[in-house]
């Protein structure tokens, strides 16, 4: 499978590239036609960097920020995008301030939950939700809920790919999108051509990588 693997390059940061491969993949709320390998822009402090520098780009002056929840593993590059955010030579409205930096739990029932340690850092905070992808948004959606049930006030939403351009009204600033992958898909399980065609899944996959079926 490893050897269908391409690169794409995004159209909005060209020093990041992401390695794509093509197939039929298993996610928790979908089937898609692309497993999409962020595990360098998200752990490879380079890229993590420059993938902070161009959020932040976006955010400086416009978007109050207190806090970044992360989703997906994207701690690295929210510590970098902070790092920007606060910086006194960019002379942004967040020049000195201080960033929170966390990462929601789960409870037995799989819901997203603060616990008692960081909810101060939600309640009445400007929050920015940064995530790793957005397909078919039903993730964001329970994260954006979440944050508002702790009376946390979503400033924006950044993810490193998205397939939307737009989540309960918030608009998603992302890495790569349609316009690197306009042939990117996803379905239900019940409407997914290639299980209507009998093809195997090729691996199931999350945001901690993929295992081969």
């Amino acid at each position: 499978m490893q050897s269908r693997a391409i690169f794409i390059q995004s159209s909005v940061k060209p020093s990041l590239q992401m390695e794509i491969l093509p197939g039929h993949f298993a996610t928790r709320n979908s089937h898609v036609n692309y497993y999409l390998n962020m595990t360098q822009i998200k752990s490879r402090h380079v890229m993590a960097r420059d993938a902070a520098k161009y959020f932040a780009e976006l955010l400086v002056s416009s978007t109050p920020v207190e806090t970044i929840v992360c989703l997906d593993g994207t701690e690295v590059i929210a510590a970098y995008l902070a790092e920007a955010l606060t910086d006194n030579a960019s002379g942004g409205a967040m020049s000195g301030s201080i960033i929170d930096i966390i990462t929601p739990d789960h409870n037995h029932s799989g819901q997203l939950i603060f616990r008692d340690n960081v909810q101060s850092m939600v309640w009445n905070k400007q929050v920015l939700l940064l995530a790793a992808s957005t397909t078919t948004g039903t993730t964001i959606s329970q994260a954006i809920q979440c944050i508002h049930y702790y009376h946390g006030i979503i400033s924006g939403l950044a993810a490193i790919f998205s397939a939307v351009d737009d989540i309960d009204g918030y608009t998603v600033h992302a890495i790569f999108g349609h316009e690197e992958l306009p042939d990117y898909s996803t379905f239900s399980v019940d409407t997914c051509p290639d299980c209507k065609a009998g093809a195997k899944i090729d691996a199931l996959v999350n945001s901690f990588g993929y295992s081969k079926l």
